[in-house]
């Protein structure tokens, strides 16, 4: 395999060696390495820019480069780019192809910069995507849930606390939840949006250059808000990026996890609040009334898996000194599978509960009753009785059996009750987060880049 670090022949006897090495360093790195390639020859072509901005490169030259680098951009889009056998990884690839199609020429690019922060821009851009694409995710699953909870509002569902019947609750404080859920975990993904956000470019090997690199040139170029300044620190930044979209993930991840679990349990006979269409359950080989829940199962599970990633890149980084180091590889092998996984376990759950049946009348039963104590306190309450007191008297008469509700009537009014969901208030504090995001921008730099 050749590597453009490679000075000299290698020893004779030495290329076994050198081979199992080789092997063992790569491992994975290159199948994910093809998730950067369009982002490494946008990454390249600000830099291509940049170095004729500042007059290390003649027009010429980076009319050549840029022109080049726009081809192999969209052999990348047509599923025509590879690495091949003798090549490393994604930037080595780039750069072969360049001094191929254009001779000397085309090994200029690595001027004024390092593979470190050739991988470390590219890293950045892949998740600012990524962050994209999750957010929208988000959008979508939270649109449906506050969908639900509209068209629901007033169907009452039992509330619990312990598994053990608390309060009157309903579906639209149950679909709202999770949707207000959404939002705070869009705040968490914005975050890490910010983070990501920053360009690390010409940080080199982690001490900058000597070069007369014009590094707010090339954050401008690449639709980044801000600049990694410390070039020390922007070599600090992989991992703890990683570390911290993983979180973001993550939380989204808790939220969907929930929710499914909710979902089985609701959909158990035991409890059968909620219905879907046969064709999205599954049945068993010998039972024939089975209707299971899978999809939410197998959600559950993959995102109790997702919760795990955040622990996942910071054991992978604990203890490192700044700088480089080859153990950082390996956070891709993780993180980037988790973004398709996020996403299928959203697409799924739109679908579902685009489709669930809510039943009705469910307070009816008078299995429920216990579900009216607190309205009877606060009903003796609002007559003179002290609360406590209350709270005494109907006690002494569940313990004697002698419970009855007065009322199923329910006058919750406050913000955020079964009376007053507040959606146009949880809506609106989507929009504001949403608004936070500037994927527009990162969209116009990438359009000038390719023009």
């Amino acid at each position: 395999m050749s590597t453009l670090w490679q000075k000299g022949d290698k020893p004779k006897g030495a290329k076994a060696d050198a081979e199992k090495i080789s092997k063992f360093t790569v491992g994975q790195d290159r199948e994910w390495d093809l998730h950067l390639a369009p982002f490494d020859v946008m990454g390249s072509i600000a830099h291509v820019r940049m170095l004729t901005k500042v007059g290390l490169l003649k027009k010429d030259e980076s009319a050549a480069l840029v022109k080049g680098l726009q081809e192999i951009h969209h052999e990348i889009t047509q599923g025509k780019f590879v690495l091949e056998d003798a090549v490393e990884d994604v930037h080595s690839q780039v750069e072969f192809l360049l001094t191929k199609r254009l001779g000397d020429v085309g090994k200029k690019i690595h001027m004024a910069r390092s593979r470190n922060d050739q991988v470390l821009v590219d890293i950045k851009m892949y998740l600012r995507y990524q962050i994209e694409q999750l957010t929208g995710g988000v959008a979508g699953l939270f649109n449906v849930l506050v969908d639900q909870a509209e068209k629901h509002a007033d169907k009452l569902m039992p509330g619990y606390t312990h598994l053990q019947l608390a309060m009157p609750s309903s579906f639209g404080l149950w679909f709202g939840a999770y949707a207000e859920s959404l939002v705070d975990d869009l705040v968490m993904i914005q975050a890490a949006f910010e983070i990501a956000d920053q360009n690390p470019l010409g940080s080199a090997a982690g001490f900058g250059s000597s070069f007369p690199i014009d590094r707010r040139e090339t954050t401008s170029l690449l639709g980044f808000e801000g600049l990694s300044y410390n070039v020390v620190y922007a070599q600090m930044g992989r991992g703890k990026t990683e570390r911290v979209t993983a979180m973001a993930v993550a939380n989204v991840a808790e939220t969907l996890a929930r929710l499914s679990m909710d979902v089985c349990l609701f959909l158990n006979q035991n409890f059968s609040f909620v219905e879907f269409p046969d064709d999205l359950t599954t049945g068993s080989s010998i039972m024939p009334h089975k209707k299971n829940p899978d999809v939410f199962e197998l959600v559950r599970a993959k995102c109790n898996r997702l919760k795990a990633l955040p622990n996942e890149v910071l054991m992978m980084t604990t203890n490192l000194p700044s700088g480089y180091h080859r153990d950082l590889q390996i956070l891709k092998e993780h993180l980037f599978p988790a973004f398709a996984e996020i996403q299928d376990c959203i697409q799924m759950l739109e679908l579902m509960l685009a489709k669930i049946k809510i039943k009705d009348s469910l307070l009816d039963d008078p299995k429920y009753q216990y579900l009216y104590t607190v309205e009877e306190v606060n009903r003796l309450v609002l007559t003179g009785v002290a609360f406590r007191d209350a709270y005494k008297q109907v006690g002494e008469a569940v313990e004697a059996g002698k419970f009855k509700v007065t009322t199923k009537a329910l006058k919750h009014t406050h913000e955020g009750s079964i009376g007053n969901l507040c959606l146009d208030d949880v809506e609106a504090r989507m929009k504001k987060t949403l608004a936070r995001f500037q994927f527009e921008k990162i969209h116009a730099a990438f359009k000038r880049l390719l023009a």
